[in-house]
């Protein structure tokens, strides 16, 4: 089930932002991610988030970030990946926005391929100051 984010969500948000910015993107430090995580926690609230909630169990196994048309960042636990997750959130949004952008890193691979397999193409490519990665511009037109 997509649903809205509720303030409650936040610690199983973080847990997953954390856990799958480590697993995804293992060419960035870890510490990277330890030394961003309370200004992200702070900023989410902020963003448009909906969460993909386990229909049996009730828990928070992913989420979507959007400003504006800008996706932030579409997060699914290791477990539950590859299951469709990702892709009912993309859904979701999808029907709620007539166009979407989101950056990559371009190492990513498995998102890239992800979001090329929604529609998405790449426009631009972007340097990341602040990990020294190389990152997609990816746009989406309904």
């Amino acid at each position: 089930m997509i649903r809205k984010f509720h303030r409650n969500d936040l610690s199983a948000v973080m847990e997953i932002w954390f856990e799958t910015n480590i697993q995804a993107h293992s060419f960035i430090p870890q510490k990277y991610w330890m030394d961003n995580f309370e200004m992200v926690k702070d900023m989410l609230p902020e963003a448009e988030l909906y969460v993909y909630e386990d229909n049996n169990t009730h828990q928070a196994d992913g989420f979507i970030g959007l400003t504006d048309n800008y996706i932030a960042g579409i997060f699914v636990r290791e477990h539950v990946q590859s299951n469709g997750a990702g892709k009912q959130l993309m859904d979701y949004v999808k029907k709620r926005k007539t166009n979407l952008s989101l950056s990559v890193y371009q190492k990513n691979i498995r998102a890239v391929r992800f979001y090329q397999r929604e529609s998405f193409v790449i426009q631009s490519e972007n340097y990341d100051e602040d990990t020294g990665e190389k990152e997609f511009v990816m746009v989406w037109k309904r």
